[in-house]
This record gives C-alpha cells, sequence and structure tokens, in this order.
C-alpha cells in the first residue's frame, strides 16, 4: 500500500495553479464590469426613455420641428436638438480630423526622436485642459474675433462652439493616429522609398492606408468625443433649439439640453424629467451607429491590406 506524502514541488505547483485562477478571475470580473456598466446604462436609460412615450407619439418625436418640453404648450421635436448636434461636430470635425491627421503624420513620419518626445506631450496637454476653460475660451475669445471677421454672427453661436471643440479633439486623434502609424511595419517605409516614391508619397499613399484601422478608430472616438461634449456647447452655442443648419445662430445641443433640464427642479416621473433620458437614449443610439460605421471601415480596411 502506497501512501501519498506533498512534495516541495507539488504544493508549490498548485500553489501556482490557484494563483494564476485567481489572476484569471480578477480579470475577467474587471472586463465583465465594463460589460456589466454598459448594460446597466442602456437598461437605465430605456427603463427612464419608454413611459415617456406614452405621453408623446414616435411620429411626433421624430417629426415635430420644436422642441420645447419645458414650456406650458409642450412640444418635443428632437430633431431641432438632432440638428444642433451634428452641426457643432462636423464644424469640430472639420477642425479636429485634418489638423489632427497631419499631425500625427509629421510626428511619426516626419519629426525627430528628441522633438517628438517634446512635441507629443505638450500637444496632449489640450486634452487635460477642463472643458468648462474651453467654454469660456470660445465664448470671450473666439466669438468676439468671428463677430469682427463677420460682424452679423450672434453672440452665442455654433461656429465658435465647433471650432472649439475641434481644437479640443486634435489630441485624442493626433495621438492615436501617430501610434497606428509608428506600428507599421519598417519594410513597407523603405520598400516605397526604394521604388523611388517621396517622404510624402510614403506618408499619405503607404503609411497612413496601411495604419488607417488604427486611424478610423481614432476619428470614431474624436466623434463620439464631440457628440458628447456638453460645457463647451452649452456656454458657447446657447440654449435655444433651432432646426437650422446655420452656424452663425445659437443652437442647442442634445447634451446641453440635459445640462439645462437637470439643474432645474423638474418633478422625478414627469414628462419633463423622462425627456433627459430620452435625449440620452437618442445620443447613445448615434454613438452606437457612428462606433458601427468605424468597424465596419476598419474591417474591410484589414482585409484589403491582408
Amino acid at each position: 500500500m502506497k501512501t501519498e506524502f506533498s512534495t516541495p514541488h507539488s504544493t508549490k505547483r498548485r500553489f501556482r495553479v490557484l494563483k494564476e485562477f485567481l489572476i484569471k478571475a480578477f480579470l475577467f470580473i474587471c472586463a465583465a464590469s465594463s460589460v456589466l456598466v454598459t448594460v446597466g446604462v442602456v437598461w437605465t436609460l430605456v427603463v427612464e426613455a419608454l413611459p415617456f412615450f406614452d405621453d408623446v407619439s414616435l411620429s411626433q418625436f421624430l417629426f415635430d420641428r420644436e422642441w420645447t418640453p419645458l414650456f406650458e404648450n409642450a412640444q418635443y421635436g428632437i430633431m431641432t436638438l438632432v440638428c444642433g448636434t451634428l452641426l457643432t461636430t462636423v464644424i469640430a470635425l472639420l477642425v479636429a480630423i485634418p489638423l489632427g491627421t497631419i499631425t500625427a503624420v509629421f510626428l511619426s513620419e516626419y519629426s525627430s526622436e528628441k522633438m517628438r518626445e517634446i512635441f507629443k506631450p505638450i500637444l496632449e496637454l489640450l486634452a487635460a485642459i477642463p472643458t468648462v476653460v474651453y467654454g469660456y475660451f470660445a465664448m470671450l475669445f473666439v466669438t468676439p474675433l468671428l463677430q469682427k471677421i463677420i460682424p452679423g454672427i450672434s453672440s452665442f453661436n455654433a461656429l465658435s462652439a465647433g471650432l472649439v471643440m475641434g481644437v479640443m479633439i486634435i489630441p485624442y486623434i493626433s495621438s492615436l493616429s501617430e501610434d497606428a502609424m509608428r506600428a507599421v511595419p519598417l519594410h513597407l517605409r523603405e520598400g516605397s522609398l526604394a521604388l523611388g516614391a517621396s517622404k510624402f508619397q510614403t506618408s499619405f499613399r503607404v503609411i497612413l492606408p496601411a495604419a488607417f484601422s488604427g486611424v478610423a478608430s481614432a476619428y470614431i472616438l474624436g466623434i463620439s468625443r464631440a457628440l458628447g461634449e456638453t460645457m463647451v456647447v452649452a456656454i458657447a452655442a446657447g440654449l435655444q433649439p433651432r432646426l437650422s443648419f446655420n452656424p452663425l445662430e445659437s443652437t442647442q445641443t442634445i447634451t446641453a439640453f440635459i445640462v439645462q433640464v437637470s439643474l432645474g427642479d423638474l418633478p422625478q416621473g414627469s414628462i419633463g424629467y423622462r425627456s433627459i433620458y430620452v435625449s440620452g437614449l437618442v445620443l447613445l443610439i448615434f454613438t452606437l451607429v457612428f462606433n458601427l460605421i468605424g468597424q465596419l471601415i476598419r474591417s474591410n480596411m484589414e482585409k484589403k491590406f491582408k
């Protein structure tokens, strides 16, 4: 009859297996927590938003031309807020995507290592500035400057807010895009240059397309950041919802409306209170759509370069 004895080697092995199991369980909990938080946010928005449509029809919500849920004669046309949100987002992206991409190409392909170490942290410092500071910068500096160039512009306008939002988003796009470009294998650069391409042609016709899956992720992050921005648009764009794409007029975005209502004294469960969650749900849907589009672009580009 044999008796099994616990050796130091087997004890150490069991301890290693237990440690690996605990690490795996901890990592799983961390990964699952982000999913659970997302599900919780979506669930809260849906549960709080659905009773809103007991009083407001979907056609009125989508096609009414006014949004005045806090007035006595309330109107619930969400498209006025959608117009303001899309207008400021498009202006911001027209600034951030070209400048961010060019900055990323410069840092990745043209600047020296020493210059990159100095320039990149300074650029990323823009992302650390509080958004309320950007808002007052837009209202007190950019808007008066625009009024000198465009005399008829309103004191609160979408153009000023969009331009400052674009500057604010540049670090997100440039930093992620530069990381994606630097990850492109060196032999692609050398092959392009060996075939007689210039540095400019190599950067924009070889490196940028090869890194476009990562660059597209940076663009999607910039879009999501612009869609969700609150303080800049609340301070500089105004709080007047308009069904208009005129950047010289004041407008109101979805996030600015949420801030406006949250500062009020509305009874919980009222239709005005429910409008916050409906607006948040619409914003979530927009963000989801843009992320899905970005995923499709990334998958197509990855297939193309395989």
